[in-house]
């Protein structure tokens, strides 16, 4: 093979490495952060609690939740991501495993796309229940952003 092949050969290779590590970041970029600040205000009813939480839940475009949220000022029981508009008591979709004083997401956790379309529209929420408050002591919305059609 000739040395000007052989320079391009490796010049190619090069290249589609390249390609590929960047699709790889892409991918691994399309996660959506929420930075969730908790209150009893946004429950529904609205709680009276000197209760909060805060967290981050990382969602990727293709439905893979990860992420924790830690409760302070009061008992946590549960907490869990919920599908039902602003206003509403849904369903919970993703309950969250307590480690020590925070929640995090399980292994494997992933929304289905219906999900994906209610968290496109802000119809996903996160809250925290406790024994005073079992359907649930504070609450945020999962705001899209990034995945905002």
């Amino acid at each position: 093979m000739k040395a000007s092949s052989r320079s391009t050969a490796v010049a190619l290779s090069a290249w589609s490495f390249a390609i590929v590590l960047a699709a790889g970041a892409s991918t691994a970029a399309l996660a959506e952060d929420f930075h969730l600040k908790l209150s009893g205000a946004q429950e529904v009813p609205p709680v009276t609690t000197n209760g909060s939480a805060e967290g981050t839940i990382s969602i990727a475009a293709d439905g893979a939740v990860s992420g924790s949220v830690t409760a302070s000022g009061f008992t946590p029981t549960a907490a869990h991501i919920h599908e039902g508009p602003p206003g509403t008591v849904g369903k919970v979709i993703v309950p969250f495993t307590k480690e020590g004083d925070k929640f995090v997401a399980p292994a494997g956790a992933k929304l289905t796309a219906e999900q994906m379309a209610a968290l496109k529209t802000g119809g996903l929420y996160f809250n925290v229940h406790s024994s005073a408050h079992p359907v649930g002591e504070v609450r945020a919305v999962l705001k899209p952003c990034r995945f905002a059609a």
